[in-house]
């Protein structure tokens, strides 16, 4: 594997956490409203006082508050961002945090009381122009996530280097699931011997490698250096060199005629302003009668449209400029922009879940390992937060996780 160029985060690369935002007033407000909404959550919330909050018995997940004033100050100044920028400085923590932030998730849409939410406007930011995803803009975008290091990506996935939602059958280990996942992708896109395949989103190159293995050829985009290197070295080591071409290229400068079009988890980066392009391009790509296989995380449509224009703590730290989309926007999006219908469709939501712990699990087991490559306990803590987050938006039902088969 290849060491990253992006730069490792060191104890000043946490700007607001050393110093936390104040407002007196908004922080009195963000109280109020936690203790008015946890009152219900089967959850149990202590201070440091011994003080108890929460609708769970004495077996319930328990949100361990180590600086409540501090915590209530960020959360007043921005909740979207203050919320996980507490857990980060350690203002909060959790034996599980997954299992405290799923009840959370399961009441996302009424946490804030329906007459204060006309007011979100005022008090949400919007998403920084210069993470829009233009061309270059993108790149940027996916340089900050992807290229942190292929060894910290390696510590925590299986063997197959894969990091989307894997889809377990019986007996199914997490390997054995992502393959199965894989599979389904180029089954909904008809891969097969002598298929001319464009892939959208290389990742470390599992997908393509699966596809050349089945007799097809395969043209991979990625705006990932990290990602490129790393995926070339599979295929080569996989024999398939011959079959498989990894490029460093955006999806709306590809060219070419395909049989299938396929892309796993790719689209929750493009950005909504984009999604015709993206949906475009599929288009353009297909010969008569291919076929496009998409997987998506995608979110229910009236939640999507209220998060559309939001900065959240996942833009900010995780990753900028994306919109998870929802089913009706993808069939839309492919409806609008392509000659292609609805084939099939499945959802496993909760096989996200499942493959977001066992990343956890593997990631904190191995900690020390990523600490040697030079990454700081502040951002052991971020990735815990985000991979917790997600998990618990998938155990909740808020998030789920669709294949989508067009043709």
């Amino acid at each position: 594997m290849t060491t990253s160029s992006v730069d490792r985060p060191g104890t000043d690369a946490w700007p607001g956490l050393k110093t936390p935002p104040r407002s007196v007033f908004r922080a009195r407000i963000a109280e109020a409203l936690f203790r008015r909404a946890v009152r219900a959550l089967d959850v149990r919330v202590t201070f440091p006082d011994g003080t108890r909050l929460g609708a769970g018995g004495p077996g319930a997940p328990e949100m361990r508050l180590h600086r409540p004033e501090t915590f209530f100050h960020r959360l007043g100044v921005d909740a979207k961002i203050g919320f996980g920028e507490a857990y980060m400085a350690g203002d909060w923590s959790a034996a599980d945090p997954a299992a405290v932030l799923t009840p959370f998730a399961e009441r996302m849409a009424t946490l804030v009381p329906p007459p204060l939410q006309r007011f979100r406007r005022f008090v949400d930011r919007g998403q920084p122009a210069a993470e829009s995803n233009t061309i270059e803009g993108a790149r940027s975008n996916i340089h900050r996530h992807y290229d942190l290091s292929n060894e910290l990506f390696g510590l925590f996935l299986d063997e197959t280097m894969t990091y989307s939602s894997a889809l377990f059958g019986p007996g199914d280990d997490l390997v054995a699931a992502q393959r199965r996942k894989i599979d389904g992708v180029l089954d909904h896109a008809g891969v097969g011997q002598g298929s001319r395949v464009l892939e959208i989103g290389t990742g470390w190159g599992e997908l393509a490698i699966r596809a050349a293995a089945r007799g097809a050829h395969v043209t991979s985009l990625t705006l990932s250096e990290e990602q490129r290197t790393l995926a070339t070295k599979r295929v080569a080591e996989a024999g398939l060199g011959d079959r498989v071409e990894v490029r460093l290229e955006d999806y709306r400068q590809a060219t070419g005629e395909y049989d299938a079009v396929v892309s796993v988890e790719m689209i929750e980066a493009v950005g909504a302003r984009y999604w015709p392009d993206y949906f475009g391009a599929v288009g353009r790509r297909l010969r008569p009668g291919g076929r496009f296989g998409l997987q998506a995380i995608t979110m229910r449509h009236d939640r999507m449209l209220a998060a559309a224009s939001s900065y959240t703590w996942m833009h900010k730290y995780i990753f900028p400029g994306g919109l998870i989309p929802s089913v009706e926007s993808i069939r839309q999006g492919v409806a609008e922009h392509t000659a292609l219908r609805p084939r099939a469709v499945r959802e496993f939501g909760q096989d996200y879940a499942r493959t977001l712990r066992q990343w956890r699990e593997r990631f904190l087991h191995r900690w020390d390992e990523v600490a040697e490559l030079g990454f700081d306990d502040v951002f052991r803590r971020m990735w815990e937060f985000y991979l917790a987050y997600s998990e618990a938006g998938f155990r909740s039902g808020y998030l789920k996780v669709h294949q989508f088969s067009f043709g």
